[in-house]
Order: structure tokens, then sequence, then C-alpha cells
């Protein structure tokens, strides 16, 4: 299957959540009032530490972590986002708390690594 990016959605102002649902083939699971946030820098990881350590305010987090933590640390860290790959899904207390806190979470039917690949090629950095 080839995607194809329309930079001409990026010109002239910064990447929103919306722009990626379709390029990443991804299901909303919850934050739909938030798919607007800009988006300023991206991180992939499964350890919550170096996440702490290392995410800026209005990036994305890229992991396979489903659980609580990951939304408490999205929330603490002001993250624009959080991409779950392989079509994974949070844990139901996660769930309910990314809604709770209306964390924008979406999961991907890519792997991690084709995430992050488009994600580099549409200009964003970590």
């Amino acid at each position: 299957m080839t995607r194809t990016v329309d930079i001409n959605i990026l010109l002239g102002r910064e990447m929103m959540i919306c722009d990626l649902e379709q390029l990443l083939q991804t299901q909303v699971l919850s934050g739909q009032s938030r798919l607007q946030t800009h988006v300023q820098g991206v991180l992939v990881s499964d350890i919550l530490s170096d996440v702490m350590a290392k995410a800026g305010q209005g990036w994305l987090w890229v992991t396979h972590q489903t659980t609580v933590n990951v939304i408490a640390i999205a929330f603490f860290k002001g993250l624009a986002g959080v991409i779950l790959p392989d079509r994974l899904q949070l844990r139901d207390d996660a769930l309910a708390k990314a809604v709770e806190k209306e964390i924008p979470v979406l999961s991907s039917a890519l792997s991690a690594y084709q995430v992050i690949g488009e994600l580099y090629k549409m200009g964003l950095k970590g």
C-alpha cells in the first residue's frame, strides 16, 4: 500500500495531530476534542523514565506501553498525544484516564519503525 503526504496541509502552519490520522492509519482512542493540538516534536521510547527526562511539551510519544502510567506521564509533561503502534489498545483503566484527561491517544496500524519514519519524512524531529 502506498501512502502519500500532502505537504500542502503543513505549509504555513505547524503540524497538528489531525494531520497524522490518515498518514499513520490511526484509530482515535481518546482526546477527540484535542486533535487540533500542534505537534512540536516526537519521541519513541518504552522506557518511562526516558520519556520523563527527554520529552518536551507539545511532543508526540510513540510507545508500546498501554498502562495508565502512559497517560499520567503524557498529562504531567503536557504532551500533544500518544501513538500506539501495531494496532495496540490501551488497557481499560488507561483508556478511562485518557478520556477523563482528554489526552489524544491514537492506535496506528503501522509499526513503531514505520510511524517514526513517516513522521521524520514530514519534517518532525525529536
